[in-house]
C-alpha cells in the first residue's frame, strides 16, 4: 500500500512539473530574448566586460539601447549613464627619470620609486659610503636578507620603510636601496600601497646597474632624480533606466553587468597563469538580461502605484563600487525607494532539485509572506537567507536602511573561470526565475503599502578561505586612505568584540602596519584561532588600540 502512495505520489509530482514546464508563446519569447543578451554580453569581442574597459563600454551600451527600446527614461546623470571612478592605485609617471653620472637609467629594468616616495627633484654628488646630511644615502640589502633567510617573520619592506624614515629624520635627501645578495627580494613597485607619503624619494635599483654602479663603495656619483607618482584611474558606468508612474514609492531592480576581463584584477580561479577572458555569462551576464526582461514585463504591466527603477551595476566584482557609488550619489530620492531586488548569478537553476536562494528575508517582516505566496504550489525549493548583506549590490542599498531580496541560482565549478559560458545557461529555468521576481512585484504592488525595514545580521563581504582567522569586518574596497575602512562589522566576531564600528579605519594589526587592503590580507594571515594581539585604529581623530582574540 505504501509502495502504491508513493508511486501515486511521483506520478502527481511529475504531472504537475510537466504542466509548469508547459511555455506559451510570450514566455519563448522572453526565453530567446534572455539567450539573445546572455549570448551577446559574455561574448569573446567583450572581453570579459572588466570595469573601466572597452568590453564595459559595449556592454552599456547595448543595455541602454535595450532600455530605450523598452520605453524606459534616461535615469543616470548623463543620459542612462552614470560614471564614478575606480582608483587602480598608483603608477609612476613618464616624466620621472633617474641618472647615475649623466646615464638615464631605464624605469621599467634599471630602476623603480617605491609608491610612498616623495615627488620631488634631487640633484647631488655623494659618496656612496658616507650618510652625509643634505645627500642621498644608499642601503644594501645584502646582510639584512642574509641575517634573515630562514625567518618567515620578517617583512622586508617595512624594514625598507623604517630605513627610509630614519634617513628622512637624519637629513638625507633621497634614499636609494639596491641588493648585491643572491637572494631575491622580490621587490617592485606597488600600485595598490597607501603607505604614507614621505618627504624624500626612495628608489630601489636592480642588479645589472648597482653592480656597474655600486662596486667601488668609495665612489663620488653624479646623481639627478625626478619622483613623479601619480594616480592611475579608469572610469566605470551605471547605467539606469526609469518606469516614471507618478507614485509616491519606487521600486529599484538591479544586477551588475561587470565581469573579470581577463583576471587582472586577481578575482580569477584559474591557477594555471593563462590569460585568458572571463566571459561571465552566469556571473553576471545571467542577472543582467534578467533585469533587462524584467524591465520590458513591468513596462507592459497594469501596475501604475509604483515607479520603477533599473540599475545595471559596473565595478560589482571590485567590491560594489557602482552601487556604493550610486546610493552616494543617487539619482531619485532614496527616500521614495520602497525596497531593492538584486539578482546575480541566476543561470544556473535546477532542474532537478528547483533550489533558488533567496537572500535579505529578514530586512523586512513583509517578505515571509510575499516570498512563499508568490510561489504557487512550492515550485521554487527556498532556501532564504536572513542577512540584508553579502558580496553583492544588495549591501549597498540594505546599509541605507532600504528593504533588499538578493536572488541566486548557486555557485558552480565554473565560477570566475573562463569557462562561465553562455552555452551552460538554464534559459528556461532563467525565465522562471523572471516570472518568480515579477509575481513578487506585482503582488507587493497590490498591497499598495511602504515596506518596513529591519536589521539583520552582517555577513562577509568577501571569502576568507585563505585564512584562519577573519577579523569579523566588511571592507570598504573603495576607500582610498591609508588603512582598511570598516564598511560593516559581522555580530560577535573579533572585530565587534574589540570595541570597532562602521566607518573606523584600522591602521595596524598586531605589529603591522596597515597601509591597504592587500597588506591587511598579508597581516591576517600570519594568525591562528586563538591568538590575541592589539588593532590600532582611527575613529574620526581619535586613533584608538583595542585588544582583539581570534
Amino acid at each position: 500500500m505504501r509502495v502504491r502512495l508513493l508511486h501515486t505520489f511521483i506520478f502527481l509530482l511529475g504531472v504537475f512539473f510537466l504542466h509548469a514546464q508547459k511555455l506559451r508563446k510570450a514566455d519563448k519569447e522572453i526565453i530567446a530574448n534572455l539567450q539573445k543578451h546572455v549570448s551577446y554580453l559574455a561574448d569573446d569581442q567583450l572581453e570579459g566586460r572588466r570595469a573601466g574597459t572597452n568590453g564595459e563600454t559595449l556592454a552599456m551600451n547595448y543595455i541602454s539601447k535595450e532600455f530605450g527600446q523598452i520605453g524606459l527614461l534616461p535615469k543616470g546623470a548623463d543620459g542612462f549613464f552614470q560614471a564614478f571612478d575606480i582608483n587602480d592605485g598608483k603608477k609612476i609617471n613618464d616624466d620621472s627619470y633617474f641618472s647615475i653620472n649623466k646615464k638615464e637609467l631605464n624605469k621599467e629594468t634599471d630602476y623603480f620609486p617605491f609608491a610612498f616616495s616623495a615627488n620631488t627633484t634631487v640633484e647631488a654628488q655623494p659618496a656612496l659610503s658616507l650618510q652625509e646630511s643634505d645627500m642621498p644615502w644608499f642601503l644594501n640589502l645584502k646582510e639584512i636578507l642574509e641575517e634573515n633567510k630562514d625567518n618567515p617573520h620578517f617583512d622586508l619592506d617595512e624594514f625598507i620603510r623604517t630605513k627610509s624614515i630614519e634617513a628622512q629624520k637624519k637629513g638625507a635627501t633621497a634614499f636609494i636601496v639596491y641588493n648585491t645578495s643572491a637572494i631575491d627580494d622580490k621587490l617592485h613597485f606597488e600600485e595598490k600601497d597607501r603607505t604614507e607619503t614621505m618627504k624624500i624619494p626612495v628608489l630601489y635599483v636592480t642588479k645589472d646597474p648597482a653592480k656597474k654602479y655600486f662596486k667601488d663603495v668609495a665612489a663620488t656619483l653624479d646623481i639627478k632624480i625626478k619622483t613623479s607618482i601619480g594616480e592611475k584611474k579608469r572610469i566605470g558606468h551605471n547605467v539606469a533606466g526609469y518606469i516614471d508612474n507618478n507614485a509616491a514609492n519606487t521600486v529599484i531592480i538591479g544586477a551588475h553587468f561587470d565581469h573579470l576581463g581577463y583576471g587582472e584584477d586577481g578575482s580569477s580561479l584559474l591557477r594555471t597563469g593563462e590569460h585568458l577572458i572571463h566571459n561571465g555569462a552566469d556571473d553576471n551576464a545571467s542577472g543582467t538580461a534578467a533585469l533587462i526582461e524584467l524591465a520590458r514585463l513591468l513596462k507592459n504591466s497594469k501596475i501604475r502605484n509604483t515607479n520603477f527603477l533599473f540599475i545595471a551595476f559596473s565595478g560589482e566584482e571590485l567590491g560594489l563600487f557602482g552601487s556604493k557609488y550610486f546610493v552616494e550619489n543617487p539619482t531619485i530620492n532614496l527616500q521614495s525607494v520602497n525596497y531593492m531586488i538584486n539578482m546575480d548569478m541566476v543561470g544556473r537553476f535546477s532542474d532537478s532539485t528547483h533550489a533558488l536562494t533567496v537572500g535579505g528575508y529578514g530586512t523586512s517582516p513583509a517578505w515571509s509572506n510575499t516570498i512563499a505566496a508568490s510561489n504557487p504550489k512550492s515550485f521554487f525549493v527556498v532556501k532564504v537567507d536572513s542577512s540584508g548583506t553579502g558580496p553583492s549590490d544588495h549591501t549597498s542599498f540594505y546599509r541605507k536602511d532600504i528593504p533588499v531580496l538578493f536572488f541566486f541560482t548557486g555557485l558552480h565549478s565554473d565560477y570566475h573561470r573562463p569557462t562561465d559560458d553562455a552555452d551552460k545557461i538554464n534559459y528556461t529555468g532563467e525565465y522562471r526565475v523572471v516570472r518568480y521576481i515579477n509575481d513578487i512585484v506585482t503582488n507587493l504592488s497590490k498591497q499598495n503599502q511602504k515596506l518596513a525595514f529591519t536589521k539583520t545580521r552582517e555577513t562577509q563581504t568577501t571569502s576568507s578561505a585563505r585564512f584562519s582567522v577573519t577579523l569579523g569586518i566588511m571592507p570598504d574596497y573603495t576607500f582610498t586612505g591609508t588603512g582598511v575602512r570598516c564598511d560593516g562589522i559581522s555580530e560577535g566576531k573579533a572585530a565587534q568584540k574589540a570595541g570597532l564600528q562602521t566607518g573606523d579605519i584600522i591602521v595596524q594589526l598586531g605589529g603591522n602596519n596597515i597601509t591597504s587592503l592587500e597588506n591587511y590580507m598579508q597581516a591576517l594571515g600570519k594568525f591562528k584561532k586563538g591568538d590575541k594581539t592589539k588593532v590600532k585604529f582611527k575613529r574620526g581623530n581619535d586613533t584608538v588600540e583595542a585588544d582583539v582574540q581570534f
